[in-house]
């Protein structure tokens, strides 16, 4: 589960926690097992810390023995660590660590909320939208979600409902025309089908067009309205075209309100990039020394990769290495045109294949000119696109509890929901553009999660830097 598995020594315990490295990371201590094995292994200790080092002296050192706070010291046997380069990965490791080892006591554990989301009831007869926080497997493609919280859900679905006539109450109706109704239905805000106040084939048509609204957020409903509000104004309606045009200033307000993040969970796929731990690396030697080199402590903590999670209907996968080994990152603080504002590959192209358009080629053993921007940009994106498939292989080939669906859109709504200036690395979502009815899958914005790419990777090295 964790990379790193470390027996605890009993003796020269100050020189093993002076080895451990002084980073972000998520443990485990286990203690010893019972002998013969005889019942159940002991739970081990899982946390996570800032300092791994100074976490472990605390905890471990003979010092700190005595004291009110905790201490193990004696009665730990092994230490498994990970390194982790940013709290979403801090928390999706934790997460799989605390379920392997405590099972399904980790909500408890991990102070776990459940995702507020909202489900239309299309089973039931007359169907009715509502916030809830349970998963279902079968109503995965009519539940929509992750919100910020209760309050968020609540508000959107109201202000969304007052475009539609779709009923509010909560009961199971037996339509009875001798039924007086309530005040939606006096103030034409219901179709009223406990009193038959509609028929069912109009009722049926109602609830398509609020699953078609929150299957998109609102996006076709307001494209299909412009249309109509279009045609008006082609034939001199002014007034119609007014009330539409209206309507669709009020409904893009309500659907503002609603993230992102926002979809059906069927349909809930993205691509997030995060930051991995800086790799150590061999000192350089007397001979690579001086003003023209890098820097002793600038080698050892240089970082050569992002990690690449996919997440596939609210599942969190990877995480994958995206190498950026060879990518020249443009430097967005300069604000440079869109010419230069793609990463490229700092990658010969050999003179046999150099267009007629580079003119004559230059003479000379070893000439070579740069590759083409459009071949470097492909290079990267198929390089994104190889970790993408064997993510999605992964997410085919397991099956995943609908259980564990939900603390995976508990950790991501967490850490998405997070104020921008502290939320660390970027999420992208399928290519929103496409026509949903189209019988293609809507594909990933592939050169937009490169150009993420490399501004996590530059945002990574200048923080590991400055910490240096």
């Amino acid at each position: 589960m964790l990379d790193h598995s470390l027996p605890i020594p009993e003796k020269d315990l100050e020189a093993w926690l002076r080895d451990l490295p002084a980073r972000p990371a998520v443990f485990a201590l286990f203690g010893s097992e019972a002998p013969n094995n005889e019942g159940p292994a002991p739970e081990p200790y899982i946390s996570r810390t800032a300092n791994l080092r100074r976490r472990m002296h605390r905890l471990l050192a003979p010092q700190f023995a005595g004291t009110r706070r905790l201490h193990l010291g004696g009665t730990v046997v092994r230490l498994d660590y990970s390194e982790v380069g940013s709290e979403f990965v801090t928390a999706l490791l934790l997460l799989q660590a605390v379920r392997r080892y405590c099972g399904e006591r980790v909500r408890k554990h991990l102070h776990l909320r459940p995702p507020i989301l909202l489900r239309l009831t299309s089973g039931n007869a007359y169907p009715r939208v509502y916030v809830t926080n349970r998963v279902t497997q079968r109503a995965l493609a009519c539940t929509y979600g992750p919100f910020y919280s209760r309050t968020a859900a609540e508000r959107f679905l109201d202000d969304s409902l007052n475009f539609f006539e779709l009923r509010r109450c909560t009961e199971e109706l037996h339509p009875d025309p001798a039924f007086p109704g309530c005040v939606y239905s006096e103030m034409k805000m219901c179709l009223a089908p406990c009193f038959k106040g509609c028929t069912d084939q109009r009722y049926a048509q109602e609830a398509q067009q609020v699953r078609e609204y929150l299957d998109s957020r609102g996006a076709r409903t307001i494209a299909n309205l412009e249309k109509e509000r279009d045609v008006a104004s082609a034939a001199l309606d002014f007034e119609k075209a007014a009330r539409l045009h209206q309507r669709v200033q009020k409904m893009k307000a309500v659907t503002q309100q609603a993230a992102p993040l926002v979809h059906p969970l069927a349909d809930l796929d993205a691509i997030i990039v995060q930051p991995t731990v800086p790799q150590q690396h061999q000192a350089p030697s007397a001979a690579d020394t001086g003003p023209e080199k890098l820097s002793n402590r600038a080698l050892q903590t240089e970082a050569t990769h992002v990690a690449i999670f996919l997440v596939r209907g609210g599942r969190i996968l990877g995480p994958g290495l995206y190498s950026v080994e060879g990518m020249r990152h443009p430097n967005e603080r300069a604000g440079s045109t869109s010419l230069f504002a793609h990463p490229t590959l700092l990658e010969p192209t050999p003179l046999a294949t150099l267009p007629a358009a580079f003119g004559p080629a230059p003479t000379g053993s070893g000439a070579t000119v740069p590759a083409t921007r459009k071949g470097a940009r492909g290079q990267l994106e198929q390089r994104l696109q190889t970790i993408l498939d064997e993510l999605d292989t992964q997410a085919r080939a397991e099956k995943f509890p609908i259980d564990q669906l939900s603390e995976h859109l508990s950790l991501l709504a967490r850490w998405y929901y997070r104020p921008v200036n502290r939320r660390i690395g970027e999420i992208f979502f399928r290519d929103e553009q496409r026509q949903a009815d189209s019988a293609e899958e809507r594909p990933f914005p592939l050169s937009r999660v490169v150009r993420g790419i490399s501004r996590v990777f530059c945002g990574q090295r200048e923080v590991v830097e400055t910490a240096e």
